[in-house]
């Protein structure tokens, strides 16, 4: 009627006792940040390079000249006048009839609102001055023509 130790209670090598003391590994509930960091480091110098090659929509060659540059503390509107003639509103391609009106809708100071045209060194003289006529009948005052400085060579 006796039982032996090791089966009864479960104490000995076999029994559950042993088995609790090998399981003893919890769940790790720290959160590891490290790949985290490098992932974000990584998608930062992404976009730092990545940023200023965006700020130039419209490929455009701009004629040089010998004027200094502008210092703006605003941005101001762009309208860019390709080789072939094409007509853009910042970056956004519009026809010659619908310029004023976007123009007078994304002006923030009315008239006052300074405007750039930008215009390929080979484009056709009478479409920039259509486009300049157009902006200065619909009003606006502050128009100015982008170029590049000329190079010392």
């Amino acid at each position: 009627m006796g039982m032996s130790a090791a089966s009864a209670g479960g104490i000995g090598r076999g029994g559950r006792g042993h088995r609790r003391r090998g399981r003893h590994h919890g769940l790790m509930s720290e959160i590891n940040v490290t790949p985290m960091v490098d992932v974000m480091l990584v998608l930062l110098i992404i976009f730092m390079v990545a940023a200023p090659l965006l700020t130039v929509g419209v490929p455009i060659d701009l004629p040089d000249t010998q004027a200094k540059a502008l210092n703006v503390d605003t941005q101001p509107i762009t309208v860019s006048i390709n080789a072939t003639g094409q007509i853009y509103l910042q970056e956004t391609e519009i026809p010659i009839e619908e310029l004023v009106a976007k123009l007078q809708a994304i002006s923030k100071t009315g008239y006052d609102e300074r405007i750039f045209i930008r215009g390929d060194k080979s484009t056709d003289y009478g479409t920039a001055m259509k486009v300049m006529a157009r902006i200065s009948a619909a009003g606006y005052k502050n128009i100015g023509l982008v170029s590049l400085q000329e190079q010392d060579q």
